[in-house]
């Protein structure tokens, strides 16, 4: 697995889960402010930029990190967060090792399957895959994503680096994920965080995990869209780590 390490010294570690078709720009800034005081990970997903391996289920992913884990960080870390893809995976990790953290943190991460969607994403990207290279097609899609706009060089240089075999796997995951019975047996603290203008899978998910782990907090943000927690408001989402690890 590959990755990126900021404060390297530091005791106590933090490891971030970047979003499907992105990568560890996702979590960038919040590493940069919080590397004084933690050792923050960010591993590279299957199949995306800069990884050294194909996506193949989100099971595996987690189960890669969970083997990271074990062989470089003492078999558990203190707080893991992730976004959408990497919310899955996070959610995953807690039902595959109950301990693997002591506090979790999933935005925006579906767990109702969509199954019409899942179906055609095959054929959707086996006639518009090209397009994704596009620089023009590249910024209407990101335009529709609510990123800042100093992200898309990232962005472009990222997406265009993807296999479409990868891409076509990982969404057909993201829209097939449900979470597991054991999730509801982790020990961890678990945050749930959506923005109030995503969707209604998305916001019936949020309800259906919190309903699934017993003593999980879950926050609906006014005004956001999909992924916009983590990725424009850094700041604040490092504040919030903050809080939560003030309060332990």
């Amino acid at each position: 697995m590959n990755y990126r390490e900021y404060g390297a010294g530091n005791p106590e570690t933090i490891l971030l889960l970047h979003g499907g078709g992105l990568s560890v720009w996702n979590y960038r800034e919040e590493a940069e402010l919080l590397r004084s005081d933690y050792r923050v990970v960010l591993p590279i997903l299957d199949g995306h930029a800069g990884s050294d391996r194909p996506f193949t289920s989100i099971e595996d992913n987690a189960a890669g990190i969970i083997a990271f884990i074990d062989a470089h960080l003492g078999g558990s870390v203190l707080l893991i967060g992730g976004l959408s893809l990497g919310g899955q995976v996070l959610l995953e990790m807690l039902s595959q090792r109950k301990d693997i953290c002591r506090y979790a943190i999933a935005e925006s991460a579906a767990v109702v399957p969509d199954k019409l969607t899942n179906a055609l994403i095959g054929p959707a990207f086996g006639s518009s895959y090209g397009l994704i290279r596009r620089r023009s097609f590249a910024k209407l899609q990101f335009r529709s994503l609510h990123l800042k706009p100093s992200l898309f060089e990232d962005y472009y240089r990222d997406t265009c680096a993807i296999e479409k075999s990868d891409m076509i796997a990982f969404l057909k995951a993201n829209t097939a994920y449900s979470i597991k019975p054991a999730i509801s047996e982790t020990t961890a603290q678990l945050h749930l965080f959506a923005g109030a203008k995503e969707n209604r899978r998305i916001l019936r998910s949020l309800d259906m995990i919190n309903n699934a782990v017993p003593g999980s907090k879950k926050t609906v943000i006014p005004g956001l869209y999909h992924g916009e927690f983590s990725i424009n408001h850094p700041e604040e989402y490092a504040r919030m780590i903050g809080r939560i690890l003030q309060k332990s």
